[in-house]
């Protein structure tokens, strides 16, 4: 099976929203993990590979987005929030459960964590991008 923009929205209700993920984005990406995932390495996992990095990719488009509304800089280096502080508020994450040695830009999001664990499972990782 080839995988779809409306198979990604069935898969991970989550992208559902076309006005925060438009269909076009998802295709994009769709042409990209299909020109750097290889299929005789991934086999039979090949569209759950898609998938995973196609979402990633959603993930990161989407902080560009919400960056640019908000007056900021899109694409503008960002890594996973350790600490913030509004007033008397604060908050800190503790990623190093979560995140995966060496996994750099994949470690962004939950997606890209996940296909860089699968990719390595494979003994691809090296050989995706």
């Amino acid at each position: 099976m080839a995988v779809t923009a409306a198979q990604i929205r069935t898969d991970f209700v989550e992208f559902a929203s076309v006005p925060n993920y438009p269909t076009a984005t998802i295709d994009f990406w769709l042409v990209v993990a299909g020109k750097l995932l290889r299929a005789d390495v991934w086999q039979d996992m090949l569209d759950q590979a898609t998938e995973l990095f196609v979402c990633h990719q959603l993930t990161v488009a989407r902080r560009n987005v919400a960056a640019a509304a908000g007056g900021g800089i899109p694409g503008q280096g960002v890594g996973v929030l350790t600490s913030k502080a509004v007033d008397k508020v604060s908050a800190g994450y503790d990623v190093s459960n979560i995140s995966l040695t060496n996994g750099a830009y994949w470690n962004l999001s939950t997606y890209g964590i996940q296909f860089l664990q699968l990719a390595r499972l494979f003994g691809a990782g090296g050989m995706q991008l």
